[in-house]
């Protein structure tokens, strides 16, 4: 065993965390002052001159296929770029890449989708997730009923990441309700590739933070048969799939906040004087930011953990779990002690500290819930799907 970077894994690390440094992070007061306006954080002109930067650098596709023009890193090294690039809230990902799941597509969907996707030339979505329906797959109403050579599809869809821009929606919805009922809603459902174009519509919901999902709605929209992803009925396994990687990148986001907030924290403690000492030197202050400092070097290792293992080609889905539950978790604390520690002005839109506060809380409830994650992590252990002290 090995705990240690390999040199090519350092290599990375550090070009990434100096694109972060010289190309991201001087953007932070625009993008601070355009959301106090109300304007987009940064233009879309922006973000693909940052993406083209990224890419002469040599960081395109981080996992795509070689085959497609991706540099093809695996998971390890997508947990390193996600840690390094969540270092900031400026709004960016490097381009070339394209959602697992559709790899699972046909040669004509690959170059009708997968293709022009990776290319940036078209933006996708999943939606999984119902008003009645998050985790609980059981409550799915969304229908697909066939109709000769289509399927005609209604419901609504929430909560949404990219939805407001998407091209298209990998989308789930019942087509067979006695299977759905009676498989407890693990079988019965089928993904389909539906175009915007197709009839469904989109409306953005305001949130707390910045970050503005979609609420999708299907009436009577209409999807040929050979836009089903992957089998019909199989559904399920695909969103299990999708959801399974989006977990530990939360993880891995809440990492790279945690250690950029932290580390405001030290420097403000070491200029912050009360009582003619900088608080640095006060031991409510030191306590703060050593659990910080514990606290995320034990989720940066549940992250990595989570990437190895799939990057071995095991299931990784219990230390998904396991990352994204005590990551999200742990990035919740710390940004409340680096609020606590700055006092006042931590409490400002000066300082990105109560951008992060407000997004952090997103982190305990996106792509599962702290509740899911503990039922899962429970009943993997109670059945025996995982034994303690085996997991090395």
């Amino acid at each position: 065993m090995y705990l240690r970077l390999t040199e090519e894994q350092k290599m990375v690390q550090q070009t990434i965390r100096k694109f972060v440094e010289k190309e991201l992070i001087p953007l932070e007061n625009d993008v601070l002052r355009n959301e106090r306006e109300g304007r987009p954080s940064l233009s879309k002109e922006i973000q693909s001159n940052l993406q083209l930067k990224a890419k002469e650098a040599g960081f395109w596709g981080i996992n795509t296929p070689e085959e497609y023009g991706g540099a093809n890193l695996g998971q390890m090294m997508q947990a390193i770029v996600s840690m390094e690039v969540s270092k900031t809230f400026v709004p960016f990902n490097f381009g070339g890449s394209a959602d697992n799941i559709l790899y699972y597509g046909n040669e004509e969907q690959k170059r009708n989708y997968l293709i022009p996707t990776i290319n940036g030339e078209k933006k996708s979505c999943f939606a999984m997730t119902e008003p009645s329906a998050g985790s609980d797959t059981q409550n799915i109403k969304m229908t697909a009923i066939k109709d000769g050579n289509e399927w005609v599809l209604n419901g609504e869809k929430t909560f949404i990441t990219g939805g407001n821009e998407a091209d298209f929606v990998m989308v789930i919805a019942i087509t067979d309700k006695e299977l759905h009922k009676s498989s407890k809603g693990r079988q019965g459902v089928t993904c389909f590739i539906a175009d915007r174009e197709m009839g469904w519509k989109s409306e953005f919901i305001h949130t707390m933070g910045e970050w503005g999902p979609a609420g999708l709605v299907f009436d009577n929209v209409r999807v040929p048969e050979e836009n089903i992803l992957g089998e019909l009925h199989g559904g399920y396994n695909l969103g299990l799939e999708w959801i399974g990687f989006a977990r530990w990148i939360v993880g891995a986001r809440a990492v790279g906040a945690a250690e950029r907030l932290l580390q405001m924290a030290i420097d403000y403690a070491k200029e912050r004087e009360t009582f003619g000492k900088p608080i640095a030197e006060r031991q409510a202050i030191q306590w703060q930011i050593a659990d910080s400092a514990v606290e995320i070097e034990a989720a940066k290792w549940l992250v990595l953990n989570a990437a190895f293992t799939l990057d071995q080609g095991e299931d990784n889905r219990h230390y998904a779990s396991m990352a994204k539950l005590y990551g999200s978790n742990m990035g919740n604390r710390v940004v409340d002690r680096v609020m606590q520690i700055h006092g006042g002005m931590g409490y400002t839109r000066e300082l990105p500290i109560e951008r992060w506060y407000r997004e952090a809380r997103l982190w305990r409830i996106y792509d599962g819930t702290d509740e899911i994650q503990r039922l899962i992590i429970s009943r993997n252990l109670i059945k025996g799907h995982v034994k303690l002290g085996q997991q090395l």
